[in-house]
C-alpha cells in the first residue's frame, strides 16, 4: 500500500455516535493515524446499537463498524488519575484533537485547547457541540432529532395538510462533518504556513441550517414560510415516486419541456405533449395529480429497473427507489468499490464504508476493520507513549481502564 493523503497526521479522537467520528473515519481513511479514546464504562452509544451480529455485545454492532474503521482504540477512565495522565501524554502527541461533546466538558478534564496548547502549542483541537461553544444555547446537550427540528427540515418535509415528518435519521450527524474536515484542512495549511494551531469551532445546528438556504431566502425576501410539499418540486413535473411491480417504485424528475416532450414519447404518447393540461410546466403544475396518475398507470406494470432504462435513455432522469439490499448490490457502487469488506474479529466478515471522494493518486484505503474496544490499549502505551512496564501495568487495572 502506497503513502496516502494524510500519512504523518496523527490524531486524537475523544468523539462518538455519527458527528464526530465521521470526521475521524475520513481523516483515518486518507492515512492519519487516529487513536479514539473509548471506556469500558460508557462505551459510545453505537456500540450498544443495532443491528448485532453474532450476538450483543460492544464489539459486535455493525453500527459502530460502519463508521469506523482504519482506526485504533486505546481504552481509559477518564476519572482515573492514570487514565487522565494517559490521555494527556496523546494530546501532546496529537496534531489533531477532535471532540463533540457539550462546550465545557474536555476543560473539565484538563483537555481543553488552552491548556493543551501550553505542552503542545502548534495542535489544531476542534469541537462540533449541537449548538457551538457561544450563545445562550450552547451549554444545552442535544441528539440528532432534536436539532433536525430545531434547524428547521421538520418543516420542510411531509405532506401538505398533514402532521410533521421528521426526516430519516439524524441529518446533521451527516452533513455537519464535512464542514469539520475542510475547516481542519484549512488549519492544517494554516498551520504548515505560520506554524501555528488553532481551536474549531463547528455548530451542528448550523451546518444544517446551510442546506435548506432557498425556504430561508423565500422567507426573508417575500415572508413566505415554505410548507411541506410531499414528493413534488415547484420547477418539475412530474416530480416523484411511482408504483412499479413487485410494490416496488421509481423516482422520476422531468424539468425542462425538452424533457417533457422526451418523456412522452418514451412512454408511447408523444400527443401528451401537446396536451393543453400538460403543456406547459404552469398547466401540468395545475394538473399536476392527474398527471401523476396517469404517470402512475404507466409505472405499475413494469419494473423500476425497467422504467429507468427506458426513461434514461431519453434522457429523462429516473431511478429505482432501493432497499439496503439493492444498494448493497448497485453495480455502480461495487464499480467504484464504494464498500470495503474486511475481517472483523468479532464480526468476521463485515461493510465498512468507504469514501465519496477519490483521489487519484492517494485514494482512501482500507487498512484495518474498525476496532474492538479498547483493542489497542496496549500497542499504543508502548509503541506510541513509550510507558513503562509499571505504568502499562498500571494503566491496565481497573484503575485506569
Amino acid at each position: 500500500m502506497g503513502k496516502l493523503a494524510l500519512d504523518g497526521i496523527k490524531v486524537l479522537d475523544f468523539t462518538w455516535v455519527i458527528a464526530g467520528p465521521l470526521v475521524t473515519k475520513c481523516l483515518a481513511d486518507y492515512g492519519a493515524k487516529v487513536v479514539r479514546v473509548e471506556t469500558i464504562t460508557r462505551p459510545c452509544f453505537t456500540r450498544s446499537s443495532a443491528p448485532f451480529k453474532n450476538g450483543n455485545g460492544p464489539d459486535n454492532s455493525a453500527y459502530f463498524a460502519y463508521y469506523n474503521p482504519n482506526k485504533y482504540s486505546i481504552a481509559l477512565n477518564l476519572k482515573s488519575p492514570t487514565g487522565l495522565n494517559v490521555a494527556r501524554k496523546l494530546a501532546d502527541w496529537a496534531d489533531i484533537i477532535v471532540t463533540n461533546y457539550v462546550p465545557g466538558k474536555m476543560k473539565k478534564l484538563g483537555l481543553d485547547y488552552e491548556k493543551v496548547r501550553v505542552t503542545n502549542p502548534d495542535v489544531i483541537m476542534l469541537n462540533t457541540s449541537g449548538f457551538g461553544e457561544t450563545g445562550p444555547m450552547s451549554p444545552m446537550p442535544t441528539s440528532g432529532n432534536v436539532l433536525v427540528a430545531l434547524t428547521g427540515f421538520n418543516s420542510f418535509s411531509g405532506w401538505p395538510g398533514r402532521d410533521c415528518v421528521q426526516p430519516y435519521g439524524p441529518v446533521n450527524d451527516f452533513v455537519t462533518p464535512y464542514f469539520c474536515i475542510a475547516a481542519i484542512m484549512a488549519a492544517l495549511r494554516y498551520r504548515g504556513k505560520t506554524g501555528e494551531g488553532q481551536f474549531i469551532d463547528v455548530s451542528q445546528l448550523e451546518a444544517g441550517i446551510q442546506f435548506l438556504a432557498p425556504g430561508m431566502l423565500d422567507y426573508t425576501a417575500n415572508g413566505r414560510l415554505p410548507a411541506s410539499v410531499g414528493n413534488t418540486s415547484p420547477n418539475a413535473t412530474p416530480h416523484g415516486v411511482y408504483p412499479c411491480l413487485d410494490n416496488r417504485w421509481c423516482s422520476i424528475a422531468v424539468f425542462s419541456t425538452t424533457e417533457w416532450e422526451s418523456f412522452c414519447t418514451a412512454i408511447g404518447d408523444p400527443a401528451l405533449a401537446d396536451n393543453p393540461k400538460f403543456n406547459t410546466l404552469e398547466n401540468r403544475k395545475k394538473n399536476e395529480e392527474e398527471l401523476n396518475d396517469l404517470v402512475g398507470q404507466w409505472t405499475k406494470n413494469r419494473t423500476p429497473e425497467s422504467v429507468m432504462s427506458l426513461l434514461q435513455a431519453a434522457g429523462v432522469q429516473a431511478g429505482p427507489v432501493e432497499s439496503a439490499k439493492d444498494v448493497c448490490e448497485d453495480p455502480q457502487l461495487k464499480a467504484r468499490n464504494h464498500f470495503w469488506f474486511m475481517q472483523h474479529p468479532a464480526i468476521g466478515d463485515c461493510m465498512h464504508v468507504g469514501e465519496a471522494a477519490i483521489l487519484s493518486d492517494t485514494p482512501a484505503q482500507p487498512n484495518m476493520p474498525a476496532p474492538c474496544l479498547g483493542e489497542h490499549t496496549e500497542m499504543i502505551a508502548t509503541d506510541i507513549l513509550s510507558l513503562s512496564e509499571d505504568e502499562l501495568l498500571k494503566l491496565l487495572t481497573n484503575e485506569g481502564s
